[in-house]
């Protein structure tokens, strides 16, 4: 019940507020379908002053879109203990037009979700396609609190999205195991072209005890090079949390990837050290979050970020926000190739503040 009162509460968790508003469009002889998203506006600015190479960049307050959506969500009862389903989510902007004024992008920006899949209440969940990874939402989710930024864990996309299988087993007494594998294919490269390469998976998963006010969540993440930050070692993490009240969490979190010699020191987190602490408090239509890290780097200095959320539920369907967080990533000269020419280069608060509306 606590965990139930605290994810329905904090208005920046994943999906929360989506699956609470989602509209059943039609649901008849064992077939359903939902539709659910969200149109999110706001204003950021601040972050970091500089690029990766040295050139100072223009940080100024703008208005932004805020990772609006569109969902479909399909099942239907295959018999009393096996469903099929399947799921479709778009991300669209909504900040502006995407075919006026010599813009050229599409409304529709990604396709964020798209995936299938059978589940059993006996046996467990199999499912393929683009979804969030694993180690995401069976380790790192305690802190996966913000809407933008803040989280220094694995996030939803690492070594996942796309071309991926997974399978997490029903809850057998509080625990659950998860195991996922993504496929880098290059097929309909030149061969020999530097497209061409051998086909990898990276395969991650963990197990989660979830029981009372206490999450427990252990797991990897194969890094290949092949994914986004990716350095060919092993991630590792240890997570957990903790309902003191229904109303307040903390949580606690370590993770781990072995410094990669073979590749350059300037590659940003290339080995690491990270530990996490923070904090969830609800009150009436409010809540409000706060986490610290402390990152220490094998190849560049250790660095330190935090980050922090109010949040208020104006009705079930509508919330505003404001979130605030600094990463920390500057660096020192004599650790990069971009000269004596700054002594450290300092990111300025990031900070952003908007609205949303559910459905």
């Amino acid at each position: 019940m606590k965990k139930t009162l605290l994810a329905t509460a904090i208005v920046g968790a994943l999906g929360a507020s989506a699956a609470a508003q989602a509209a059943t469009v039609y649901d008849q002889d064992g077939t359903k379908l939902d539709v659910y998203g969200r149109i999110a506006m706001g204003i950021a600015g601040g972050g970091p002053d500089f690029n990766s190479a040295g050139q100072e960049i223009n940080n100024d307050a703008e208005f932004v879109d805020v990772y609006s959506r569109l969902g479909l969500r399909m099942s239907h009862e295959v018999s009393r203990d096996l469903t099929a389903f399947g799921r479709l989510e778009w991300r669209f902007r909504a900040d502006e037009s995407g075919n006026r004024n010599g813009n050229s992008f599409s409304a529709f920006s990604e396709t964020r979700q798209a995936y299938l899949g059978l589940q059993s209440d006996q046996f467990g969940t199999f499912q393929a396609g683009n979804f969030d990874g694993f180690y995401n939402q069976f380790v790192s989710l305690p802190f996966d609190v913000y809407i933008d930024r803040g989280l220094e864990f694995a996030g939803h996309p690492v070594q996942s999205r796309g071309d991926s299988i997974g399978y997490y087993t029903p809850d057998l007494n509080g625990f659950t195991a998860a195991l996922q594998a993504k496929h880098y294919s290059s097929r309909g490269a030149v061969e020999g072209s530097v497209e061409d390469e051998d086909s990898e998976v990276a395969t991650q998963g963990g197990v989660r005890y979830a029981q009372g006010p206490v999450t427990i969540g252990l797991g990897f993440v194969d890094d290949i090079l092949e994914g986004d930050g990716g350095n060919d070692e092993v991630r590792y993490g240890l997570i957990g949390s903790y309902d003191f009240t229904d109303q307040f969490s903390m949580r606690l979190g370590y993770e781990t990837r072995d410094n990669n010699d073979d590749l350059s020191p300037t590659v940003a987190d290339n080995g690491f050290d990270k530990v996490g602490l923070g904090g969830t408090f609800t009150t009436g239509p409010w809540a409000f979050t706060a986490d610290y890290y402390n990152v220490e780097r094998d190849s560049q200095d250790t660095r330190h970020a935090w980050a922090a959320g109010t949040y208020y539920k104006v009705s079930s369907a509508f919330d505003v926000f404001v979130e605030v967080a600094d990463g920390d990533t500057g660096f020192s000269s004599d650790e990069s190739s971009i000269g004596d020419n700054f002594d450290e280069l300092k990111d300025d608060v990031y900070w952003l503040t908007g609205a949303r509306y559910h459905f």
